[in-house]
């Protein structure tokens, strides 16, 4: 079985983490939307439930699963949508039926590169409305201050795909150059007409990268309509991340060790 329901599994700081980005002030999800997920010792992830909203979340509302079955699941080219609804099931309890995120895939594709302790995905109306735009492909190309360069790293966009296998497998290609071009994963990712997905070594760094992913889409949007982004210069960039002092302030603001 891919997946089980164990609330035992579900830590408080993840479901503190996933309240805390549905809080409404924050604009990062209403209803069901976005989801969280934390990787365990023994290797598998506890992910957010479909249909539970993030805001109310407990324990109860969190399903573990396996990580190499739905990585070979998006590698195989004959899976289908119906494969991957079977293998997110972990049954029906207490009433009601216990199935992982249909989004689940983006937080699995992460572990098939490197141990990645927690991933959040949201769906901000400041980042969505950028990203349907008609900047979305190349608006986070390059960076508009210095703060979100040293936050986000160097963010991935992921074209549009149908949530479920055909994300899954668009999200792993792309998790895929960027790691043979960068040898990292990408703090941020951008989902065209979707939203985004954090990969974070702690809570507070999934929470810090939201948080600046929505003002790096506010000062874009602000900077469009007065005529045009003027980035700052790629060679200052490049320089800036070799900074020692940078790299550490980088994995302190990241939510990484000192």
């Amino acid at each position: 079985m891919t997946a089980i329901w164990d609330p035992s599994l579900a830590s408080t700081e993840l479901v503190q983490l996933t309240r805390a980005l549905g809080e409404p002030g924050r604009d990062l999800a209403i209803l069901a939307e976005g989801n969280t997920s934390q990787l365990l010792d023994d290797g598998r992830v506890v992910v957010k439930a479909s249909g539970s909203g993030m805001r109310d979340v407990d324990a109860q509302d969190f399903v573990v699963v396996d990580v190499d079955p739905l990585v070979e699941l998006i590698r195989d080219p004959r899976s289908t949508q119906a494969d991957l609804t079977a293998a997110l099931d972990a049954g029906e309890h207490e009433g009601r039926r216990r199935r992982a995120s249909i989004e689940t895939l983006v937080h699995v594709a992460a572990q098939a590169f490197t141990p990645t302790p927690f991933v959040g995905h949201t769906h901000p109306t400041a980042v969505v409305a950028l990203l349907a735009s008609v900047h979305a492909a190349t608006a986070y190309d390059t960076y508009v201050y210095s703060d979100e360069a040293v936050v986000i790293g160097r963010p991935l966009f992921v074209p549009y795909a149908q949530p479920g296998v055909e994300l899954g497998r668009v999200y792993l290609e792309g998790l895929t150059r960027h790691w043979e071009t960068h040898g990292e994963l990408p703090q941020l990712v951008l989902l065209g007409n979707h939203g985004i997905v954090v990969n974070a070594p702690s809570t507070a760094g999934v929470e810090g990268v939201s948080q600046m992913a929505v003002k790096g889409a506010q000062v874009r949007s602000a900077a469009y309509a007065m005529g045009g982004v003027v980035p700052l210069p790629a060679t200052s960039v490049e320089t800036f991340f070799a900074r020692d002092d940078i790299e550490e302030r980088r994995r302190i603001l990241a939510g990484g060790s000192r």
